[in-house]
């Protein structure tokens, strides 16, 4: 006969619990529940990795070439969303930063290109009718508007025939707000004057009815980026013209022109350094100070004819002439020593009779140079001796 087990729960080494219905529990879970990773689904497998949005909009912006710095950055951002969060979309995120940095270099060439085709436009070729301030030195040119006021258009033209201008020389002003038209003006005179000796070294080769005329920025141009002077000979009548090149320098003269014109620079300079007050009697020590300059001025261009080597059909009237200047040096030199007005002009008159221009005639008709002093407004084309000279400060000897 069997004994049937002892109930209620069972003890460590004894019989397993019975259910009431006499039957076994379900065994119990020996730890935490987990749920699956991933929802179950019909297929028993887990759902595809879904693309990545920046990838998609890079690749997007990629292909449009449309704002491709956000294509970039958008691509560079999707490949480390890829790879931290699996997600699907790799290759569009490469190909939009290949097609974004593409667009990108694309886009700096053409506005390289585009900033070179304004700039170009800015400074028109006047082989087109425009662009007065593309013309360059020594180029001959006619000016629908004339040389009078702002002139803007110009035609490149032959020096040979006729022309209204003759550029000699530009002048590029600094960036900054416009600084007026008075002031413009009176850098373009002071600018274009000292570029004229440098382009017309003979300046007794120049016709009688040549004038320098200068051709400023206009304020409406200047906003444009115009900053440049262009000096110009013309005709003193406006209506008139120009023929043939005033170019005289070292591309146009042999050595030994350049050389004794040259030296007629250095007391040409000194000469335009006269007093502001043209009566000796109302700024002696500034008339003592210029005689002085001038004196050292003529004992330079004596020094710089004697020290070359002249032609022998020239050696003996330069020789003359700087017998001649030196006379005049002493004569200037006494004059900034005088103590009283007419001992001053006493030594000043001699002075001026000495660098008489008629004095350099042989030697410049020895070198082959112009023989006809120039003759300025007032002048009465004498020696410029004397008083009530109208510009004696222009006199080129």
């Amino acid at each position: 006969m069997s004994i049937p087990p002892p109930s209620g729960p069972r003890q460590p080494g004894g019989a397993p619990e019975q259910h009431p219905q006499g039957q076994y529990p379900a065994p119990r879970p020996q730890g935490p529940y987990a749920p699956p990773p991933f929802p179950q689904n019909p297929y028993g497998h887990r759902p595809p990795p879904r693309f990545n949005g920046l990838a998609i909009a890079s690749l997007v912006l990629g292909l449009l070439w449309f704002v491709p710095v956000v294509g970039l950055v958008l691509g560079i951002v999707a490949l480390g969303q890829i790879r931290r969060r699996g997600e699907q979309g790799r290759g569009m995120a490469i190909g939009g930063i290949v097609m974004s940095s593409v667009s990108l270099v694309a886009w700096v060439v053409l506005t390289a290109l585009l900033a070179v085709f304004w700039d170009e436009l800015d400074e028109v070729s006047v082989t087109d009718g425009t662009g007065v301030h593309a013309l360059a030195d020594g180029d001959c040119f006619d000016s629908p508007g004339g040389l009078v006021g702002w002139a803007t258009e110009a035609d490149r033209v032959p020096c040979e025939g006729e022309h209204d201008g003759e550029v000699f020389g530009t002048v590029r002003l600094p960036d900054g707000p416009y600084p007026g038209d008075d002031s413009l003006f009176d850098t373009a005179d002071e600018r274009c004057y000292g570029l004229e000796d440098a382009y017309a070294m003979d300046g007794w080769a120049l016709p009688a009815d040549v004038d320098v005329y200068h051709l400023t920025p206009s304020r409406d141009s200047w906003d444009h980026g115009d900053r440049v002077i262009t000096c110009v000979f013309g005709n003193q009548d406006e209506n008139g013209t120009l023929t043939g090149s005033l170019r005289r320098d070292e591309t146009t003269l042999d050595a030994d022109q350049v050389v004794y014109l040259k030296s007629t620079h250095v007391i040409n300079a000194a000469l335009d350094r006269a007093p502001g007050s043209e009566a000796v009697e109302d700024d002696l020590p500034g008339h003592r100070e210029w005689a002085r300059e001038i004196s050292e001025a003529l004992a330079g261009q004596s020094g710089m004819l004697r020290d070359h080597a002249w032609p022998a059909a020239a050696e003996e009237p330069v020789a003359d002439l700087v017998g001649v200047l030196e006379k005049a040096e002493a004569a200037w030199a006494k004059a900034a020593e005088a103590d009283d007005v007419d001992t001053f002009y006493a030594h000043y008159d001699r002075g001026w009779e000495l660098i008489d221009p008629e004095q350099s005639v042989p030697a410049r008709e020895a070198l082959d140079l112009a023989t006809t002093p120039p003759v300025f407004d007032g002048d009465d084309g004498g020696d410029g001796a004397g008083d009530g000279r109208a510009d004696e400060d222009r006199i080129e000897v």
